[in-house]
């Protein structure tokens, strides 16, 4: 099993910062989700930033969520944030 989500930052051009269990932190491209079903209300930009964790994924209010394992092994990884706070 892929590690978990811990944290999450929306960043701009619809990119979410992602810290997992496992310690290290990824960067995921929503861009190509935009265009399909539920998450064509993720291109509203105020709504995007509303992400959160929760279950180890992460999900928006209206219930959008991305399988945990996609978010892993799609991610780009990210050694400079893994240096950085993991946030609140």
């Amino acid at each position: 099993m892929n590690p978990r989500v811990k944290h999450v930052t929306p960043l701009d051009g619809y990119r979410l910062k992602l810290q997992f269990t496992n310690g290290e932190w990824g960067v995921y491209d929503c861009t190509p989700l935009l265009e399909h079903g539920v998450f064509k209300e993720l291109k509203d930009p105020s709504y995007f930033r509303q992400v959160r964790v929760e279950f180890g994924t992460v999900t928006w209010p209206n219930e959008q969520d991305i399988c945990p394992d996609s978010l892993y092994m799609a991610s780009h990884r990210d050694r400079e944030a893994a240096s950085k706070p993991a946030g609140p």
